[in-house]
């Protein structure tokens, strides 16, 4: 069974001041809006949600069904979109692994990987036992999973007094606040270098191909970082 202690304490930071929840649930409101603009009913909003979660794979997918994508190719779309988060599965899973701790956590866990829970357990990983770091990480990602969830039912209902530029707004909160994350943390060589080249290939590639032009910004930025890091 999951450790009631260590889940609450878990599911109990995203309330506090640093927490990405207030930036999550506003962009889960924009996207409640838009499965309603699209046509979503209430109750296939909230299955979107408890199944996607993460906010990219929930546009993804609400973009492709706009444009009359069929089932196989929004399913791989969201998949391919969400393939960002094996790096931060690959960074997280060995924090968390303890012997003690049956697989079937570590399989529920893994709905849980997004940017704002990863962020969450990152920073606060070495105050737990690593023991009890999966029971941690299961509350926060419950927290921030239902705070995505409840939001989207909010933006449903609030939709018909939200226009287009208010929900933009909403929807850039969460990457805003990301990047200031991101900043924030620019404490050695390969971070810096892979923040400042990202910023500046993912624009330019974009001249060259819209389409996959954070890919291969991302890409290029952070392979640089990382050789550029290694030699010193």
């Amino acid at each position: 069974m999951v450790n009631s202690k260590y889940f609450f304490k878990g599911f109990k930071l995203i309330k506090s001041l640093d927490s990405p929840a207030l930036a999550l649930g506003a962009s889960f409101i924009a996207i409640g809006a838009l499965l309603k603009n699209i046509g979503f009913n209430l109750e296939q909003s909230i299955f979107s949600t408890f199944l996607t979660y993460a906010l990219p794979g929930s546009l993804v997918m609400a973009e492709s069904f706009l444009v009359g994508a069929s089932l196989i190719n929004i399913f791989l779309a969201v998949w391919l979109v969400n393939t960002r988060l094996y790096p931060m599965t690959v960074s997280l899973m060995p924090l968390l692994l303890h012997k003690s701790q049956p697989r079937w956590k570590y399989y529920l866990s893994c709905h849980f990987i997004a940017v704002s829970a990863w962020l969450i357990m990152k920073g606060n990983y070495q105050s737990i036992g690593k023991k009890h770091r999966i029971d941690f990480w299961i509350g926060i990602g419950t927290g921030t999973w239902l705070i995505a969830i409840v939001s989207t039912i909010i933006g449903f209902l609030a939709s018909d007094y939200l226009n287009k530029d208010m929900m933009i707004g909403l929807a850039i909160v969460n990457p805003v606040y990301f990047t200031c994350m991101m900043v924030g943390e620019m404490k050695n060589l390969q971070i810096n270098l892979s923040i400042i080249l990202g910023a500046i290939l993912g624009p330019a590639f974009f001249f060259i191909s819209p389409e996959w032009s954070i890919l291969y910004g991302g890409v290029l930025a952070g392979t640089v970082a990382y050789f550029i890091g290694e030699l010193k």
